[in-house]
């Protein structure tokens, strides 16, 4: 018989997870008292945080507690990444109906400690509390290790933009699930990237270290938060339309596919419209790579006589302010595609 979290109390629970959390390289004090202590070794710490809610962010038919886990991580490390900084610790916080299975948070627990081990990261504390769905809320510490960090704001005209990571694959395994061709409990690629993106956190480092002028964390699709970095700098940002080249490779047969299944249906009109398959396809992909996110991979721009570090490569160019012209374009023009994911517009 399934034990559920209702049937354990909230003492009982914790018991239960603490021994699967990694303590990590930075923490002095971890769980079990009203708070944690973390060293911040050079006097100052990066913090951010991030939420997962139970059929927004991801569904329990598609992903297994330690999928779940994992993304909480990783997503909240590339956040950490981004500024050039190092991943110290997790807060977790759970809000868990009752009739949730105890070893689905057992295996939450896991997921989270295997994201965190190759950074020694540890889960330091965090709160429990009952709720009608599942939310995952983490708040994530970092160290610069006595370097300044790498903000939005200091792109400049001249500079190249330069992007590591994979991009549109998140997108890609989310659509695949959707059309009910691939089952989750497989090992596709691109459903993997979907349920356990893997950013590229050393880059992030590299970056810094190669005298980046700004980065983020793409999270909510290249068009979008490139915009973020061009509004912050005060820029625009043109990128190469024959970049992702090798992405378009990957994604090739998957969007055949998903288109294929969307023309069958006579769904995704937005994305496909009245078009054959190919162009069909060549239309998903361009939305995967350029609007999808959740890849967590890193945008960032250089002086355009850097040398890049290594998994870095230039995909556009940094450009004077225009009067008229929008803040982001491909290949000079305005992009005819959605700029990418909004969470109160869907």
């Amino acid at each position: 018989m399934t034990e559920l979290v209702r049937d354990v109390n909230e003492d009982e629970l914790l018991r239960r997870i603490f021994p699967l959390l990694p303590v990590g390289g930075s923490t002095q004090v971890g769980p079990g008292d009203d708070a944690a202590i973390v060293a911040a070794s050079d006097g100052r710490f990066l913090v951010s945080a991030d939420v997962l809610v139970q059929d927004r962010h991801f569904r329990m038919d598609w992903s297994t507690g330690a999928d779940v886990g994992h993304r909480a991580a990783a997503q909240n490390f590339a956040d950490i990444a981004a500024m050039g900084g190092r991943p110290t610790a997790l807060v977790v916080s759970l809000v868990l109906p009752g009739e949730t299975p105890v070893d689905w948070v057992e295996d939450l627990a896991r997921g989270l400690g295997e994201a965190c081990k190759p950074v020694r990261a540890g889960v330091v504390g965090g709160d429990l509390a009952s709720g009608e769905e599942i939310a995952v809320s983490v708040t994530v510490h970092g160290t610069l290790d006595w370097r300044e960090p790498v903000l939005r704001s200091g792109a400049r005209p001249g500079d190249v933009v330069a992007y590591a990571g994979v991009s549109g694959w998140s997108a890609a395994g989310l659509a695949l699930l959707e059309s009910g061709l691939v089952r989750p409990a497989g090992n596709h690629p691109l459903v993997r990237a979907y349920l356990r993106p893997d950013p590229p956190l050393e880059a992030g480092r590299r970056a810094a270290r190669a005298g980046a002028t700004a980065m983020l964390d793409v999270s909510d699709g290249l068009l979008r938060d490139a915009e973020r970095i061009a509004v912050a700098s005060g820029v625009r940002i043109d990128f190469d339309p024959g970049a992702f080249a090798g992405e378009r490779r990957v994604l090739s047969d998957a969007a055949l596919v998903v288109a294929q299944a969307a023309l069958r249906a006579g769904g995704a009109e937005e994305l496909v419209g009245d078009l054959g398959q190919a162009e069909a396809a060549n239309r998903l992909m361009s939305q995967w790579i350029w609007s999808g996110g959740e890849d967590h991979g890193l945008l960032a721009a250089f002086p355009g006589d850097a040398t890049l570090p290594e998994g870095w490569t230039v995909i556009g160019r940094v450009l004077k302010p225009g009067q008229a012209s929008p803040k982001v374009m491909i290949g000079g023009r305005r992009p005819a595609i959605s700029s990418g994911w909004d969470h109160f517009q869907r």
